[in-house]
C-alpha cells in the first residue's frame, strides 16, 4: 500500500486494457489436466477443518468467463462444491466455457434448471433458488452455502472463511432491515416486465395496481441478493408451505432478491431466526458484500479510487487496504477493464494466506 507503489498502479491501469478472451479459456480447458495444472487446481491445501466444514456456492453470472474463472480459483477448495448459474440469453462462447468449467473440476456443475434472467426481475431469485435446490440433493454435506456473482471477489480465504463461519454456530449472516416508504413501492405495488431503452432490455415496470398484503401475515423487510445460509435454513426453507406462497406472492415485485432472504430469515422458527423485534442489520453490519456507494463515500468510507457505474464504486488498487480490513467476506464490484491491479493483489494475497495456512499446519505436524 505504499503511495509510490498505488500511483504506478494508476499508470498501469491507463496503459494497459485487459482483453478479456473467452477464446483463451475455452483453448485452455480443452485439455483438462493441463487447466487444471497451469492454474494451480491441483495444488490447493486443505486442512482438516475444512475438509470437515465443507462450503457450497451459488454463482450466477452472465459475462466474462475469464473473470468467472479467476472469481471460482479464488473460491476453490477440493472440499466444497460449487454450482454455477449462466443466463440463458449468454453467449454461446461464455456458456461453453462455462460448461468447460464443469467438465473439467469434478466439484464444480451447471444448474440443472437455468432462467433468462433480467434486472430487477423474480428471474434472478430462482437462479439462486435453482443453485439451491441442486446443493441440497448433492452429495456433499455443505454446512455453509454463499451465493456470488461475476464482480464479485473473496476477501479472505476459504480456510479464513471455514474459521469464521464456524462461530456463527448454526446462524444466518444477511441483511435485513425496515424498508424505507420509497422501498416499500417495490412491494405494495404490481409490477410488470416490459421492454426498456435500459441497458438490460426487459425491466419491472410499477403500475398503478395495489398488491395484496404478504400471506401468512409475513412483515417485510429490506436486505439485499447476497446471503450467506446455514444448510439446516436451506432445507427448512426448501419445504416449508409459507416460503412457497411468500415466493409466489413476490413475483410481481421489484427486485424480489432485495427482500425475500431478508423477510424469510425473520420468520418465527427458521432455522437460525433474527427475531423481528431485533434491530436492523445493515450493509455495514452484515459481512456477506462489501458494497461502495458513491453517495456514502466520505462520510461512512474513503472516495472510489476506480470508477463509479450507477452510483457503485468499481474498486481501484488504492482501495486493497481498506477492504482487507473492513471485515467483510466478499465484495462487490471488481472489472479488469477498470482496474486490473486490485483483482491481481486480492489474488496473491489470498494465495499467500492459504499457504501461510499450509506452513504453519505442517509445522504443528511435525512438531507433532
Amino acid at each position: 500500500m505504499d503511495p509510490v507503489e498505488v500511483g504506478k498502479s494508476m499508470v498501469i491501469r491507463r496503459n494497459h486494457v485487459v482483453e478479456d478472451k473467452e477464446e483463451n479459456l475455452l483453448n485452455l480447458t480443452s485439455n483438462c489436466s493441463l487447466f487444471i495444472k497451469s492454474r494451480g487446481y491441483d495444488d490447493v491445501c486443505v486442512s482438516e477443518e475444512e475438509k470437515a466444514f465443507p462450503l457450497a456456492y451459488s454463482l450466477v453470472v452472465h459475462k466474462s468467463a475469464v473473470m468467472v474463472e479467476r472469481l471460482l480459483k479464488a473460491l476453490y477448495s477440493p472440499a466444497n462444491i460449487y454450482c454455477i448459474h449462466y443466463d440463458r440469453k449468454s453467449p454461446a462462447r461464455f456458456a461453453s466455457a462455462m460448461e468447460a468449467l464443469a467438465r473439467c473440476l469434478p466439484n464444480v456443475f451447471i444448474a440443472s434448471e437455468r432462467e433468462s434472467v433480467f434486472y430487477g426481475s423474480i428471474s434472478r431469485l430462482n437462479a439462486d433458488l435453482n443453485c439451491l435446490s441442486d446443493l441440497l440433493v448433492s452429495g456433499v454435506k455443505w454446512k455453509y452455502v454463499i451465493n456470488v456473482c461475476g464482480q464479485d471477489f473473496p476477501l479472505r480465504s476459504n480456510v479464513e472463511l471455514v474459521s469464521e463461519l464456524r462461530e456463527l454456530k448454526g446462524a444466518n449472516m444477511l441483511e435485513t432491515c425496515r424498508p424505507s416508504e420509497s422501498k416499500k413501492q417495490r412491494f405494495t405495488f404490481h409490477h410488470e416486465l416490459r421492454d426498456t431503452e435500459f441497458e438490460y432490455g426487459k425491466l419491472p415496470v410499477k403500475t398503478q395496481q395495489a398488491k395484496t398484503p404478504p400471506p401468512h401475515g409475513i412483515e417485510v423487510f429490506s436486505g439485499s441478493a447476497y446471503f450467506v445460509l446455514s444448510r439446516d435454513f436451506v432445507a427448512h426453507m426448501d419445504s416449508s408451505v409459507v416460503v412457497k406462497d411468500f415466493l409466489a406472492w413476490s413475483e410481481d415485485t421489484y427486485s424480489p432478491d432485495e427482500h425475500f432472504w431478508a423477510s424469510v430469515v425473520r420468520l418465527p422458527g427458521v432455522p437460525g431466526e433474527v427475531p423481528r423485534s431485533q434491530p436492523d442489520i445493515t450493509d455495514l453490519m452484515s459481512k456477506t458484500r462489501l458494497v461502495k456507494w458513491q453517495y456514502l463515500e466520505e462520510s461512512l468510507y474513503p472516495p472510489c479510487s476506480g470508477k463509479h457505474v450507477r452510483s457503485v464504486c468499481i474498486y481501484g488498487a488504492a482501495e486493497m487496504r481498506w477492504l482487507l480490513n473492513y471485515g467483510h467476506w466478499f465484495a462487490n464490484k471488481f472489472d479488469p477493464k477498470v482496474d486490473p491491479i486490485v483483482i491481481q493483489c486480492l489474488e496473491e494475497k489470498l494465495e499467500e494466506k492459504q499457504r501461510l495456512f499450509q506452513s504453519v499446519a505442517s509445522h504443528t505436524d511435525h512438531e507433532g
